[in-house]
């Protein structure tokens, strides 16, 4: 299943009149990043950055100008997200702008059940709140230290991380960390399951001790006899006692 975690930056609230100035997105598999990222700056033409916007993600207008607009870079970001979820934080406001975009360009706009909004889960998680993204990065370990001030890749990787912890899509790594009794280390490998997670496969430090009577060992044995080196029994060892 693949999924884009992403994320907007403009030139001011409104969408009717502001533009996209920056988009980023993480490509999610299974749950998994996969190293494929989006990242373009937009020329908003003639649109200024709202100096309320400009202190929130430092992008000037001056620095937009050589950028290229969105009718020339749509179909980059419809080819990056292709039949993927489109996930965000705030989803209404960055979709709200996206279908704006495209409707000036002539494309039909995303439809809502191809979006999933991690304030809506959020908030459902923690009713009490905060559920910013920084108070979730916050409540989840997510080192947020570098983040100075918004921007599209930058908050897309920090909400990758924050939407894995959310959902419990960590989980499956926890085992490999395992420890068995005694101090000694939990063996063993990965196997994949029908949904595509990676999950632990651990063996124990130490063998059970076997269930198997003398008595009933020697009855299988007995019995392997009589079917012959033909037999299936015969290519495999006699059971511990």
């Amino acid at each position: 299943m693949r999924e884009i975690i992403f994320d907007t930056e403009t030139t001011g609230l409104d969408n009717r009149m502001d533009r996209i100035i920056e988009i980023g997105g993480i490509e999610l598999f299974n749950h998994f990043p996969t190293g494929n990222t989006l990242h373009i700056y937009i020329n908003p033409g003639d649109q200024k950055v709202h100096p309320d916007a400009l202190a929130v993600h430092g992008i000037t207008d001056e620095f937009l100008k050589d950028k290229k607009a969105f009718a020339e870079i749509a179909e980059e970001i419809l080819a990056f997200f292709g039949d993927a979820k489109w996930i965000a934080h705030n989803a209404t406001f960055d979709m709200g702008f996206i279908n704006a975009e495209f409707a000036r360009i002539g494309l039909p706009p995303i439809l809502p059940e191809r979006v999933v909004d991690t304030l809506s889960m959020a908030r459902r998680k923690h009713p009490m709140g905060p559920n910013s993204l920084d108070a979730l990065c916050r409540r989840y370990g997510v080192d947020n230290s570098h983040r100075a001030k918004h921007g599209a890749l930058l908050d897309s990787e920090l909400l990758a991380e924050v939407y894995i912890e959310m959902i419990g899509g960590r989980q499956a790594a926890l085992g490999l960390g395992l420890s068995g009794q005694s101090g000694q280390t939990a063996r063993g490998g990965m196997a994949m399951e029908d949904d595509g997670v990676i999950a632990a496969v651990l063996e124990r430090p130490r063998p059970l001790a076997p269930r198997l009577s003398q008595a009933e060992a020697q009855a299988h044995e007995a019995l392997v006899a009589k079917l012959g080196e033909k037999g299936i029994w015969s290519k495999f060892g006699s059971p511990p006692a």
